[in-house]
């Protein structure tokens, strides 16, 4: 297993100098930073050059994830709509190219956050959702890009929402490339045991995000870290597992994520480096044993 976390536990805009966090990352002891796939394409080529080269330099494995805006649905029954997304993702894997991203996960099948403000179609929108990831995994293999489709609760999505319907999707697709990434802060509402769940996605589980059921760091709430440790090394699971905690209000992300009260203990950025690099520590045991 290879340990990271996502650059925006320090940040309340998701426009951020990934440059920086890779060398931050490093030195707190992660291997992998992941960013924002949706950031990367504000970014000029010699930013993308040099994000890459810091990366290098470090010693870190960049991965990407995103959740689809609205408008590039591809799970969407407006065909535009759908295609819009189909090309935006396509655009996605030229710039991750660019950077020697091999990894994207996210809500990459439907688009995020969920409005339930109008009527869903679960059954057809499935459909277009597995013909549009059977396309994207062709073109991704172009770049030797693997999609993980990450599995969210109810309130975020409806497409995909526990490992059943994760292992159930990836058959049906049947592309080599595409994994499931699951969630532990969302197995939490999900799952009936998450161990059995992660036993259950077995092969197919190709990325895994992990934080604690109250978005803190791990080892700050009540997860059952020993659980899932087992079950990861039950499955001789060998992918990224990337911390995505927030912990603070304020910006897009704090509103996004829906983080309306302090869980930080009013840290300041250095207590916050401390606690992710001990929890860092907290994780490594737990999962290697």
């Amino acid at each position: 297993m290879k340990f990271g976390t996502y650059y925006a536990y320090w940040e309340e805009e998701w426009a951020a100098d990934y440059v920086y966090y890779c060398s931050k990352v490093k030195g707190l002891g992660f291997d992998i930073l992941e960013v924002a796939a949706g950031g990367l394409m504000d970014m000029t080529d010699k930013q993308l050059e040099a994000l890459k080269n810091a990366a290098i330099e470090n010693d870190i494995i960049l991965t990407t994830c995103i959740g689809l805006p609205a408008q590039f649905n591809v799970a969407s029954l407006d065909e535009t709509v759908r295609r819009n997304g189909i090309e935006y993702m396509k655009e996605i894997f030229k710039v991750m190219d660019k950077i020697g991203s091999k990894v994207i996960g996210g809500i990459i099948y439907a688009y995020w956050p969920v409005d339930y403000s109008s009527p869903v179609n679960k059954i057809e929108e499935r459909k277009k959702s597995i013909e549009s990831i059977r396309e994207l995994a062709v073109d991704a293999a172009k770049y030797d890009i693997t999609l993980n489709l990450e599995v969210v609760n109810r309130f975020e999505q409806y497409i995909i929402n526990d490992a059943a319907e994760a292992v159930e999707f990836m058959k049906q697709v049947d592309k080599p490339n595409v994994k499931v990434m699951l969630d532990c802060f969302h197995m939490n509402i999900e799952e009936d045991f998450i161990g059995d769940a992660i036993r259950a996605t077995g092969d197919y589980l190709g990325h895994f995000h992990i934080g604690e059921a109250n978005r803190k760091v791990p080892g700050k709430g009540h997860m059952a870290w020993d659980e899932i440790g087992q079950a990861l090394r039950d499955i001789n699971f060998k992918g990224g597992v990337v911390m995505e905690p927030f912990v603070k209000m304020g910006g897009t992300v704090g509103n996004d994520i829906k983080v309306f009260r302090d869980l930080s203990d009013d840290a300041d950025m250095e207590k916050m480096d401390t606690d992710i690099a001990e929890s860092l520590v907290f994780v490594r045991k737990k999962f290697l044993g």
